[in-house]
């Protein structure tokens, strides 16, 4: 090879040698900015979980918050029941000093005058009976434990209790309201409105009861108070027409939950019958699904009268779940367990007073709680 050719070769790969350092830094140079960017990237992964962390820590914290708020609703609301019920089971307790029939005829008498109805009643004293001999049960005081646990048996029956509402996947949720009238069911819808709205939901309510005198202007004025949208005609107006137009306006107003009133005339269970099938053909023509609740309201103070209304109203249509209202102002509250027992619905629902608050979801952990915590 001649000197030529030696230095161009050499400063060949002098320029190679050049590039290949300039391509160095330019290579670490960008290793430190992915390592800067990946630092930066951990650091914001860490803030993220920090966030979501903390997040979950005050849900959670208001969750436990809301469950003692709705316990203590359940205690205070069922205060007359279990100062009635319990105060007379720890006496019949105090009374007796050993399982016997005349303990037994005592207990079985004070179930009853807890409205927990004498059919109940009769098979929850067959379990009871049965359980005692099989435990050889001696112990009174066990025995009440015994009773509460029976009690809240009696109740599930095995099943998987629903009691939360039935939301459509899609489109507006569509809940109809069914009972005679006095029973609260027009304040049920606003309480209920007023739960929806404070879990950011769209709501309407829409007056299909054209028949009771009044009944339109006061849902309208509940709307109003729970800032709800309202659909309504005059009185007298064909109920499935008005539930027409106000599931038409639903669906262009983007309404996440429908609350439909209905007349309660069960003195004439034919024409209520057939006003019902209408009225759900229409629903079930807008909405397919739909509705997608058909809630029963009874007073809790009207006693084996509201189980009997239960029966007739399971005969006109398919009645989803039941609404418990004004159980705070009885002492009387084994109506729940006597409903579910003699008409096979769940309570969906139950009215413990007059805030919107106390109505709650029916959870029958609280319901026994709230109702035997003096024995607990």
């Amino acid at each position: 090879m001649g000197l030529f050719s030696k230095i161009k070769n050499m400063f060949k790969r002098s320029d190679e040698e050049v590039t290949t350092k300039e391509e160095l830094e330019q290579i670490n140079e960008k290793t430190d900015s992915v390592e800067e960017a990946n630092t930066l990237a951990e650091e914001k992964i860490d803030e993220s979980k920090q966030e979501v962390k903390e997040e979950k820590i005050e849900e959670s914290k208001q969750e436990v918050k809301e469950e003692k708020e709705s316990v203590k609703v359940y205690e205070k609301g069922l205060t007359k029941t279990r100062e009635n019920f319990v105060s007379k089971l720890i006496n019949l307790t105090n009374r007796h000093n050993k399982v016997s029939e005349e303990y037994f005829d005592e207990l079985e008498e004070i179930l009853i005058m807890a409205d927990i109805g004498i059919d109940t009643v009769m098979a929850f004293m067959d379990r009871l009976r049965k359980r005692v001999r099989k435990e050889n049960i001696e112990d009174l005081e066990y025995l009440k434990e015994v009773i509460v646990d029976e009690l809240f048996i009696i109740y599930v029956s095995d099943e998987i209790i629903v009691n939360k509402i039935n939301y459509a996947p899609k489109g507006p949720t569509v809940i109809l309201f069914v009972g005679v009238n006095g029973v609260g069911k027009t304040t049920t819808i606003a309480k209920l409105a007023a739960k929806l709205h404070d879990e950011n939901k769209k709501v309407m309510m829409v007056a299909g009861d054209t028949f009771r005198a009044g009944a339109t202007k006061q849902l309208e004025e509940w709307a109003q108070k729970t800032d709800s949208l309202f659909v309504g005609k005059e009185e007298g107006a064909d109920p499935s027409s008005v539930i027409y137009d106000g599931l038409e306006k639903a669906i262009e107003e983007n309404v996440d939950v429908v609350l439909v009133d209905t007349a309660g005339r069960l003195q004439n269970k034919t024409n209520l019958m057939k006003e019902l099938e209408k009225i759900n053909k229409v629903i079930g023509k807008i909405i397919p699904g739909g509705p997608h609740e058909t809630l029963l309201v009874i007073d809790a103070t009207t006693g084996q009268n509201g189980i009997s209304q239960a029966k007739a109203f399971k005969e006109i249509t398919n009645i989803t779940g039941i609404v418990l209202t004004k159980l705070d102002g009885t002492a009387k509250g084994g109506i729940v367990l006597a409903i579910k027992e003699s008409v096979g619905i769940p309570v969906k629902f139950i009215g413990l007073g007059e805030r919107k608050e106390d109505l709650q979801v029916f959870d029958i952990e609280k319901y026994i709680y709230g109702l035997f915590k003096d024995m607990m």
